[in-house]
């Protein structure tokens, strides 16, 4: 059985309440929700995490050597500025989709750049909440 760590990064936390004409009005426990739900139907075994800082979110990525077939990871922010998480990610070597809740190539020039991206073998971008579930069907399909 396959098994897929889901990481969020900086304010994902406050999905329903963080810039509801950006974001919407659902919640982070209303993805986590979905998460785990298509999991089931996939027939995977997810771990959800989130934290707001860098060295926490690297430091889950270096855990999941040898422990997960793949990592869907939404770095929020730390997307555009954290050489560390993609150094993190190139050193574990799993299988990486990045997914972004909102199409970052059409916000703020600042948002643009993903270093993530480097590594990931899939970005989905501007999906909304189904990005997550695209991203686990991509990763058991391929």
């Amino acid at each position: 059985m396959k098994k897929l760590l889901i990481i969020n990064g900086p304010n994902i936390n406050l999905l329903g309440l963080r810039e509801p004409k950006i974001y919407g009005f659902k919640t982070y426990d209303d993805l986590c929700r979905m998460i785990e739900d298509y999991a089931m139907i996939l027939g995977i075994i997810v771990e959800i995490y989130q934290s707001n800082h860098e060295g926490e979110i690297i430091g889950k990525i270096q855990a999941a050597y040898g422990k997960y077939d793949g990592i869907i990871i939404n770095a929020g922010a730390y997307t555009h500025t954290s050489i560390a998480i993609l150094d993190a990610l190139k050193a574990v070597n799993i299988r990486t989709v990045e997914v972004h809740l909102t199409d970052i190539s059409k916000r703020e020039f600042y948002r643009k750049k993903s270093f993530i991206s480097e590594f990931a073998e899939k970005t989905i971008l501007g999906k909304g909440f189904d990005g997550y579930s695209e991203a686990m069907k991509w990763i058991v399909s391929n």
